[in-house]
């Protein structure tokens, strides 16, 4: 209770929380915020149906997954909340565009193999194959969804032509946050920042930047606290070692950021960071405006960075002094484009 009343914090301690529940991180925070926005009650939803709605979309995570599993939900989940409070964006928002923010975020990366796209398309996966090579993962998270939304019933009060709205646009959300679309994204933001024209009030502009906001959500531990921050650097890439080994054992190519010898923790991050985190977040706080919590995320992007540059440097020094000098490679743009990163 004393945690979820700090809920909008942006030192949120994700792990802290999902310790304390037992490992129920997201079915208790998605509980406590869909009380909060006031959704059960505007969209006279059951408790014990939406309870059991969001127990599916949890379990329907992979726990070893070091990252892409329920607590990486759970903190996107939590972003969200503080992106969707944000004045520019609050004022404007209606309940429909809260309950999608939310369960777009919680439900982003269900069922997630613990591998990216360009392995399955290698391995032949049948999901490669059902959705023809294109944000394989997306689609398919966002089919799980829409699977679990209606075997459970929740939203089966509500008109046909409401619960279709919003499984396409749950659709349009989870699809946004396919990193290959980032410079799609990126370049419509800047367009839309540049000339002045978004309109909020329009619901087409509203939707185009709650899927901006997920899209940050799901990419912003560069922008939290150093302690947070690095734990999850460390998840991803021991995620992105085990897809490595597994290419090794298959006589594969390794996937770039994937090769535990030369890609290191540092040279992944500062590469993630750079081409990009900074410049999503830089046309957030753009469009925000100077707010405390986009200048504190700007702040910690910044001091993360020149934290992860200094031990990088360290490593360089260190492999220089054991003769192994050019082991260590930096991350490339292209590499970073091509990678379904975090």
């Amino acid at each position: 209770q004393h945690m979820l009343s700090k809920v909008g914090m942006w030192d949120f301690d994700i792990f802290l929380f999902d310790r304390l529940t037992n490992g129920n991180s997201l079915v208790t925070l998605l509980c406590h915020l869909f009380n909060v926005h006031g959704l059960i009650h505007h969209f006279q939803l059951d408790m014990v149906t939406l309870h059991r709605f969001f127990v599916m979309v949890q379990e329907d995570y992979h726990s070893q997954n070091p990252y892409h599993n329920a607590v990486h939900a759970a903190d996107v989940t939590q972003a969200m909340h503080c992106y969707l409070r944000e004045p520019k964006l609050a004022s404007f928002l209606t309940p429909s565009d809260i309950m999608l923010g939310l369960l777009a975020a919680a439900a982003h990366d269900v069922d997630h193999p613990g591998v990216n796209q360009p392995f399955l398309i290698k391995t032949k996966h049948h999901l490669a194959s059902l959705y023809q090579n294109v944000s394989v993962l997306e689609n398919h998270h966002w089919r799980s969804t829409i699977g679990m939304l209606r075997e459970s019933r929740l939203l089966a009060h509500l008109p046909k032509e409401v619960t279709q709205d919003i499984e396409q646009q749950l659709g349009s959300l989870i699809l946004a946050t396919d990193i290959n679309r980032q410079n799609e994204f990126l370049i419509r933001l800047k367009s839309h920042l540049d000339n002045q024209d978004l309109r909020l009030e329009d619901a087409q502009d509203r939707h185009f930047m709650l899927q901006i906001a997920l899209k940050c959500a799901d990419i912003c531990n560069p922008c939290r606290v150093w302690d947070l921050s690095k734990q999850w650097s460390e998840r991803v890439c021991e995620e992105f070692y085990r897809q490595g080994d597994l290419e090794q054992k298959f006589e594969l190519e390794i996937s770039p950021l994937c090769n535990q010898q030369k890609d290191t923790v540092p040279s992944i991050q500062i590469g993630f960071m750079t081409y990009i985190v900074e410049p999503l977040f830089e046309r957030w706080a753009q469009f925000t405006g100077s707010t405390p919590l986009s200048e504190n995320m700007l702040n910690h992007l910044r001091r993360n960075k020149a934290k992860w540059r200094s031990l990088l440097h360290k490593q360089h020094s260190s492999s220089r002094s054991n003769d192994h000098s050019g082991q260590v490679t930096g991350s490339q743009e292209q590499t970073l484009n091509e990678e379904e990163t975090p």
